[in-house]
């Protein structure tokens, strides 16, 4: 199975298509040795017989001639090559991104550890024969963990070979271009012999998977003149240093490289201080002062986003120490590091076991460790645990605390009380949180506030808060915790009712964790994704996130997505009048007690759709008092809507007070639902007059969101309330996930690549594309990219 190469087989299927009515030509698929141009024509060859496919290193004249030749033939001419195009028609075999590298793994060497997949991914550098080669070369010893994972591609490699045969042929300058690429992965081509380089060609390659080759390859003596060369060449700084040291083997010039590491760091360049702190783990001796800077290599390793280089450095470091506060914060880090990507009670065990570690002498980082384990027993929906971490926090606290440890004890502290239903010990707690973010610099700080700041019902600070919390994260370099503020970046436009808002942070959320490896965040944006197309009535949508994310949330046991993916799917059921199905959904799950609180309007309309009312005002009473106590206008809104369908004696003043507080908070999706719901009870009651004024605020909602599904539920009602007003037609404008498909399409993606891109299934962008085709007047994929670009 040929994986991410789905654009050029249309590419090539298109050109057949055309041969086969007589408007024959060439096309050209290029791209770098291993990059899979060969397995492409072999997976082509027998779809045509008039399919002309050939394999050369460069175009040459003879080949231009015979691509002229099969125009407006019946023939059909596939060129793969390294080469240029030389000016035919051309797509390129780019790398593999890191989820279709993984899924290549996968098929490769099924049940491969998700670590070990990881770590292959960073090798290969997305080169298909790379990742062959390398799933090929696993002893039994790398598949169980024993081993490290292969650090360069094995000696057999015919890409090697390859690689080393051109070494061999270059000229002696190109050879010293191609060793200082090799020794120095930041080499700067203009500051060379631009001839040598253009010789060097492809090998003069600074990524990871060439470099490691040719640290194996190139003559040893070659090498150190590269960094002899560097040495004096470089200006004052962390490379110059490095490379002094490689020529001098002088030990001393460690702490140097440490001092520039926690230059960067202060600076927030994570990936240069991970740099420099292996550098001086590698000229170091003596095994704890060389564990030490592996363990920061780790941390800044994992703060960059690069989760699987941390555990490789982290397993090297866990061999040379048995220091107790090292290994504390050793755990800190790898506890880090599970909590986005493995089983969140093993992360949470393991933090607490940290911040035991590093109570009595690390007392800062010791807090970090318990806001990060709360942060995991809230994933896995663990109320004991979480109970544990802020009771071992209230322990901790002394008094005159620093702002930054007093915000992180005070979030654990709230929270806990917020998931009892203790709203009146959770409140003022929280409100220091949201208070002393300004105090404090950096992203954790903004996203423990925007957390307390969503609990407590203000969106938008709640809004504000994350998304400073996202710039703080980029500008500081601290990439590992992006996902995580986008979370309530996505969360708090919710409650602002900004949906098209909360879809794209949502959707940048997945693709940041996926690009990091966080994949309990990727998790929790698909649910969120999940909502969000749920409550618009989008429940293709809706069903494909759920289902694209449940296998996660089974194999890591992650009880708050699941909670958020139930209550989605109840909105599902909802939408389709499957109150039942909605109501056992939400009762039955035991889920994430925060969330249920959350989901509790849902339970009522579900419940009392089945003529289960006492079921509903159960749900509700928690959601009342959280309400009540917090005195968000949004949630006190959907208090008085389901008090207006749980209580028909009192229903109009119910659902009047909602109206005006919907309307208050800005909340309109929510206001056209619950003037749906109270249209039709007017209408059942015998007042379709009053009724038809409601659902057509209703129906003018609906259509500005773009919920079609809802929209027609509303004139449904219209219509059984006596309305006999023609329907208008549909509004040209684009559903916020329709939006995106088209500018995808239009960009040039199939299908299949649109789908990859928004977690969807082909069967569902197919469907939305129609729909687009459709809201917009055209009929072809050209039509759509000048319409908009219109």
């Amino acid at each position: 199975m040929l994986r991410g190469r789905e654009r050029q087989r249309v590419a090539v299927d298109a050109l057949v298509d055309r041969a086969r009515v007589g408007r024959g030509g060439a096309i050209v698929v290029h791209g770098e040795a291993g990059s899979g141009k060969t397995a492409l024509l072999n997976a082509m060859k027998d779809t045509y017989d008039a399919l002309l496919c050939v394999d050369v290193v460069e175009i040459d004249d003879e080949l231009l001639q015979l691509a002229r030749d099969v125009e407006r033939t019946r023939a059909a001419l596939v060129i793969a090559t390294e080469g240029e195009p030389c000016g035919l028609p051309a797509v390129a075999l780019d790398p593999l991104d890191a989820a279709t590298s993984m899924r290549v793994l996968h098929d490769l060497v099924p049940g491969l550890p998700a670590t070990l997949a990881a770590d292959l991914t960073d090798l290969a550098c997305g080169n298909p024969l790379a990742l062959v080669e390398l799933a090929g070369s696993l002893t039994s010893a790398q598949l169980g963990g024993i081993a490290p994972a292969p650090e360069r591609l094995p000696d057999t490699s015919s890409l090697r070979q390859r690689w080393r045969a051109r070494f061999e042929a270059l000229s002696p300058e190109a050879r010293h271009v191609v060793a200082l690429a090799a020794v120095d992965e930041e080499i700067d081509p203009e500051t060379l012999d631009l001839d040598a380089v253009t010789e060097a060609g492809p090998l003069f390659d600074t990524r990871r998977l060439v470099r490691s080759a040719f640290q194996a390859d190139v003559p040893r003596a070659l090498l150190r003149h590269a960094h002899a060369t560097l040495a004096e060449s470089l200006p004052p700084g962390a490379r110059r240093t490095w490379h002094h040291a490689v020529t001098t083997h002088d030990e001393n010039l460690a702490q140097t490289l440490t001092d520039h590491a926690e230059h960067a760091r202060r600076c927030g360049d994570f990936a240069r201080a991970a740099r420099d702190h292996d550098r001086a783990a590698s000229l170091t001796t003596d095994p704890e002062h060389k564990a030490h800077n592996l363990l920061k290599a780790a941390a800044d390793h994992w703060a960059h986003g690069a989760p699987h280089r941390a555990r490789t450095v982290l397993r090297t470091a866990t061999r040379m120490t048995h220091t107790p506060e090292l290994r504390a914060l050793m755990d800190l880090v790898v506890g880090g590091i599970d909590l986005g990507e493995s089983l969140p009670d093993v992360a949470a065990d393991r933090l607490i076991r940290a911040a035991k570690g590093l109570a009595g002498t690390r007392r800062v980082l010791a807090v970090a460790a318990l806001g990060f384990a709360g942060e995991a027993a809230s994933i896995a929906g663990d109320l004991r645990r979480y109970t544990a971490v802020a009771e071992f926090a209230r322990h901790l606290r002394q008094p005159g605390e620093p702002a930054a440890t007093r915000l992180t004890l005070d979030h654990l502290t709230g929270m806990l009380a917020t998931f009892d239903g203790r709203h009146d010990e959770a409140l003022p707690a929280l409100r220091t949180v949201v208070d002393l973010a300004d105090q404090v610099p950096g992203p954790q700080a903004r996203i423990w506030a925007s957390q307390a700041a969503y609990v407590l019902g203000d969106a938008t600070r709640s809004h504000e808060m994350a998304t400073s919390a996202v710039t703080a994260a980029r500008e500081s370099g601290f990439t590992a915790l992006v996902p995580w503020a986008l979370v309530y970046r996505a969360l708090s436009a919710l409650l602002l009712d900004q949906h098209a808002a909360a879809l794209n942070a949502a959707t940048e959320g997945v693709h940041a964790a996926t690009a990091i490896g966080q994949h309990n965040a990727v998790v929790d944006h698909l649910t969120i994704l999940a909502l969000l197309a749920a409550l618009r009535g989008d429940t293709d949508t809706a069903l494909d996130r759920i289902d694209t994310a449940t296998e996660h949330i089974t194999q890591r046991g992650l009880i708050r997505p699941s909670t958020f993916g139930a209550w989605a799917f109840a909105c599902v059921d909802l939408a389709r009048d499957r109150p039942a199905d909605a109501l056992d959904r939400l009762r039955l799950n035991p889920g994430h007690a925060g969330i249920k609180v959350m989901a509790a309007p849902h339970v009522v309309e579900a419940a009392v759709a089945c003529g289960r009312p006492s079921t509903g005002d159960r749900a509700l009473q928690p959601y009342e008092k959280w309400a009540g106590a917090t005195g968000s206008t949004a949630r006190l809104a959907l208090s008085h809507r389901c008090r207006g369908l749980l209580e028909p004696g009192t229903a109009d003043e119910h659902f009047e007070e909602a109206i005006r507080l919907h309307r208050a908070s800005g909340t309109a999706l929510e206001l056209a639902k619950t003037e749906l719901l109270y249209g039709n009870r007017l209408r059942r009651g015998r007042k379709p007059k009053a009724a038809r004024e409601h659902l057509r605020d209703a129906v003018r909602i609906f259509q500005s969101y773009q919920a079609d599904h809802w929209v027609g539920r509303a004139r449904a009602e219209l219509r059984a309330a006596g309305d006999s007003t023609r329907e208008p037609k549909g509004s040209l404008d684009l559903t916020p996930q329709q939006a995106q498909i088209a500018r995808l399409v239009a960009e040039g993606a199939t299908n299949r690549e649109v789908a990859a891109r928004l977690f969807l299934s082909h069967r569902t962008v197919e469907h939305h594309l129609r729909n687009v085709f459709a809201r917009l007047g055209v009929r072809s994929r050209v039509e759509l990219t000048r319409r908009l670009d219109d």
